[in-house]
């Protein structure tokens, strides 16, 4: 046999040799559950020697993480919230009791719609959004996360001077709030223009409307339908005088002297079915900072959703 030829054998037989063996240390270690990578045969990671990792909880994105409440929030922690409307009076009872349970910490809300509440969590100008519509896919693209922490109705309200005096159906209120009817005497009252007074499109309110009531619709463009400017209930309750009619939620016209509520379908806002109803939520942007995770942990502890739930 040549030198060539016989090489050729050695180097042939060296590799049968290597994989014999590979494949012998491959099914001992099968069978023996010996692990010298740190990755067992199910997946698992079993180096004795890595540091465990903290547990954090997880959701899926646009909704929330659950923060445990605080027991202690160190003095001079700052929060600040902007945002909805409908919020103001949430997030005064929470301001209020969040500063009486830590002593030295502040809480900072402030108003300007959701939309505003939205961009300036992003723009890191506050901590926290006030928001009463859901999320858009594009916001939570953008790192935020919304917490759900109450529920909340839209009532449709007139003025108490209003001589009408029955209920709407859920068409009825379409028609309105699409200019399909304008006369009072339409819907069972006296005779008159109907005076639609509407949020701005910015509000989160006005948002959430037009997808409960109106079914993804427009608000009607007919003369005798107001948009206001800014996004505030007070002036809205003014402008319905004697022949208007607006929505507002619920816990700002729950105990208003100056309107009242409209039934729909037969249902007031105190019905467990009354069918506007909507989800509050503070958004936050991941990850969240220190105060955020004490203050969302209140807020979603047996105290703080007492405080929400306490009569305004």
């Amino acid at each position: 046999m040549s030198q060539k030829n016989e090489t050729v054998t050695l180097i042939l037989a060296l590799l049968i040799t290597a994989a014999l063996l590979g494949g012998g240390f491959w099914w001992f270690t099968r069978k023996s559950g010996i692990n010298v990578s740190g990755v067992g045969s199910d997946g698992s990671n079993n180096n004795q020697n890595q540091q465990p990792q903290p547990t954090q909880t997880s959701a899926p994105t646009g909704s929330s993480t659950t923060f445990p409440p605080p027991t202690n929030v160190p003095s001079g922690t700052i929060v600040s919230i902007s945002g909805s409307t409908s919020m103001v009076q949430i997030n005064q009872v929470l301001k209020n009791s969040f500063e009486l349970q830590f002593p030295g910490t502040t809480v900072d809300a402030k108003v300007g719609g959701t939309n505003q509440g939205i961009q300036s969590v992003l723009q890191g100008s506050a901590d926290i959004a006030a928001i009463s519509r859901p999320l858009t896919p594009q916001e939570q693209n953008q790192g935020i996360v919304a917490l759900p922490i109450a529920k909340d109705e839209i009532a449709i309200v007139v003025g108490k001077g209003n001589s009408f005096q029955r209920g709407l159906t859920n068409q009825q209120v379409l028609g309105i709030f699409t200019g399909q009817i304008t006369d009072w005497s339409a819907v069972g009252g006296d005779q008159g223009t109907i005076q639609v007074i509407n949020r701005p499109p910015v509000s989160g309110t006005h948002q959430v409307f037009q997808e409960l009531v109106l079914k993804g619709g427009n608000f009607g463009t007919t003369p005798n339908i107001t948009t206001l400017p800014q996004d505030a209930t007070t002036p809205l309750l003014r402008a319905l005088k004697n022949d208007g009619i607006g929505y507002a939620t619920y816990a700002q016209v729950a105990n208003q002297k100056t309107v009242r509520t409209v039934a729909v379908d037969g249902l007031t806002p105190e019905a467990a079915t009354y069918p506007y109803q909507r989800t509050l939520a503070y958004v936050y942007k991941e990850p969240a900072s220190p105060q955020v995770q004490a203050f969302l942990g209140y807020v979603t502890s047996p105290q703080g959703q007492q405080a929400i739930l306490r009569p305004q």
